[in-house]
């Protein structure tokens, strides 16, 4: 799966853009009043202002051997978030590392290099080596009814997990993110999760897909 629009919602928009074109220094696409957008590598994120808004938790792929140097990087704009004072977190069974922090609506964002998939290194790290957006949570009641919804409209692999609690469907370029809201917290920080609205844009088996996610529960999903 291929994620080439995330959109999503903020109480914070002037923060959010100063956040992401200022310290992120990632391109800006269109901005108004209520909305902008940025380039995060080959993925759209769009930002619309909404009064009350919860946050959000959401991945990009790096190149495999260059979380270092995003480490650096990154800690000359934001506060990295630690596991037990590693900045470095390795996930053994996913053959990845990541590096997590916060943006100013203390959604948890995630650097995240996988080994397994080829990446071509650039010269130093900035907001060139992101490949793209690869990951969304999904906070919902029950994880069985939305891994059965996505099945209606394509076919999507249990990359990780089972419909107790934690389930990780797609692929490592794409995956739903997907918990029981009331068994599972965010880690590596313990947030809570909600079930922030969003949209999204995606690409899967060689089909574009548009998904939205309302109140819990996808309320659309359509081929495009």
């Amino acid at each position: 799966m291929k994620i080439t629009e995330l959109h999503i919602y903020t109480s914070r928009l002037d923060e959010q853009l100063e956040f992401y074109q200022e310290v992120l220094s990632l391109p800006l696409l269109e901005s108004s009043q209520t909305d902008f957008k940025v380039l995060v590598g080959q993925s759209v994120l769009w930002f619309s202002y909404k009064a009350k808004s919860t946050p959000y938790h959401w991945a990009v792929n790096i190149p495999p051997k260059q979380l270092g140097d995003a480490l650096a990087w990154l800690h000359k704009r934001v506060s990295i978030i630690q596991d037990e004072g590693h900045d470095i977190i390795n996930f053994v069974s996913w053959n990845a590392e990541s590096v997590y922090f916060y943006d100013p609506d203390q959604t948890i964002l995630e650097f995240i290099a996988r080994k397994n998939l080829p990446g071509k290194n650039t010269d130093a790290f900035d907001y060139h080596s992101l490949i793209r957006i690869s990951e969304i949570g999904v906070p919902v009641d029950d994880i069985a009814t939305f891994y059965n919804q996505l099945q209606q409209l394509s076919d999507f692999n249990i990359y990780d997990g089972s419909m107790e609690r934690f389930c990780a469907i797609g692929d490592e370029e794409g995956l739903f993110i997907v918990v029981n809201k009331h068994q599972k917290r965010w880690y590596p920080t313990n947030d809570d999760t909600f079930s922030s609205d969003f949209e999204l844009k995606f690409e899967n088996l060689g089909n574009s897909f548009f998904l939205v996610f309302r109140n819990g529960k996808i309320v659309e999903a359509t081929s495009i």
